[in-house]
């Protein structure tokens, strides 16, 4: 017997209090488990998923499955079970030894990745989950809610129950009558390097971290771990950027994945310039570029220019990681961008938005529609 299997997981704080879910199908869509199981007070997204996947694995076992065909939107999973990708959390491998061990008793396991939006009762039940683990984080499978006894005697009309209060009562989407998924853009900026410290233009050049960008980069990492969940990490493929991404990877268990659309604006003839060194050398030049978006710095690239690269690649990235939550590392112009995008703004918003190094930015898009959560957060480093 053939079946397919959904599962999924996740963390409230990562680490923090984490569920999981797993549904399973036979070959006409009938379904024949559903299983909500407590991970525990304090684990990470990904082990959640994993958890996902041994129980689903396991239910599938008990139903006498010969084959199953494992769909998750955990790009992570999916690429550690098929071998691509190697395991380094030293939780995470033993888990994988686990699910390898059961999946050697099919005939045959096949593992696909899907946009969290076609997950939608693996990602409901790993919360049903999530919700029992909040109050009590014994691990264990959760069963049917037993029926309620019948009272004694008539009771007394209880009193009406205070409405749950929430900083949210409904979700961007509602309000802009969209039924598109949300991709959500996690805007992380590079730590400091020396041509930042001494206040340089630094678009193609190519400086690494400095003692204390590494630092910046650190406290970052660990304030995105806190987030939730993260399903990819994309960077800038200068050296200061993936630098910042590789200590964000290490936090998050993810692979980096290089995007050259992210790199930072050319600046020409200025670049590795202070402000002052181009006005000495060629205040005319200088005072052209500033003048419009259109015009580029001599040999470089203008706003209109980089807007428009960063557009396409913002859109690459959007239908490629559909209803997911994505890292994106690069620098200060390139996130500029992507918010301006999110808000409909023109090119004057350029001047008037400032990110500070290692800062953390939150964009929204529903299809078309933007919407900004977030914009240089820097908590993380006081």
């Amino acid at each position: 017997m053939r079946v397919t299997l959904f599962c999924d997981g996740g963390s409230r704080g990562n680490p923090g209090v984490a569920g999981s879910g797993a549904v399973l199908y036979d070959a006409s869509g009938k379904t024949l488990a559903e299983i909500a199981y407590v991970v525990g007070k304090k684990a990470s997204n990904n082990v959640a998923e994993y958890h996902g996947l041994l129980r689903g694995l396991e239910a599938a076992a008990e139903l006498g499955a010969t084959a199953v065909d494992v769909s998750m939107d955990s790009k992570l999973v999916v690429e550690q079970m098929s071998g691509r990708w190697k395991i380094k959390h030293p939780d995470m491998k033993e888990l994988a030894v686990k699910a390898r061990k059961l999946a050697a008793g099919f005939d045959e396991v096949t593992y696909t990745w899907v946009p969290r939006a076609k997950n939608k009762k693996a990602d409901e039940l790993s919360n049903v989950a999530m919700d029992a683990a909040a109050k009590d984080g014994t691990p264990r499978i959760l069963g049917a809610p037993a029926a309620p006894a019948a009272p004694a005697a008539p009771a007394a009309p209880a009193a009406p129950a205070a409405p749950a209060v929430s900083h949210q009562t409904a979700t961007p989407a509602h309000w802009a009558g969209t039924d598109q998924p949300r991709t959500r853009f996690i805007l992380l900026r590079h730590g400091q390097t020396q041509h930042s410290a001494e206040q340089r233009f630094s678009g193609t050049s190519d400086p690494a971290l400095t003692d204390t960008g590494r630092e910046q980069a650190r406290r970052a990492a660990e304030a995105l771990r806190a987030l939730g969940r993260i399903d990819a990490i994309v960077a800038s493929p200068q050296t200061r950027a993936q630098e910042t991404a590789r200590a964000a990877a290490d936090a998050l268990e993810l692979e980096v994945i290089t995007e050259e659309g992210l790199r930072e604006i050319a600046f020409g003839e200025f670049e590795g310039l202070t402000r002052d060194e181009i006005v000495a050398k060629d205040k005319d030049a200088f005072d052209q570029w500033q003048a419009s978006p259109n015009n580029a710095p001599p040999g470089g690239e203008s706003l209109t220019a980089l807007h428009r690269r960063v557009s396409r690649t913002r859109l690459k990235l959007q239908e490629r990681h559909s209803g997911q939550t994505v890292l994106v590392v690069t620098h200060m112009t390139p996130i500029k961008s992507v918010i301006r995008q999110a808000l409909g703004a023109n090119a004057d918003m350029f001047k008037h938005l400032f990110l500070d190094l290692a800062s953390i930015s939150v964009v929204d898009f529903y299809g078309d529609y933007g919407v900004v959560r977030c914009v240089n957060d820097v908590a993380h480093h006081r």
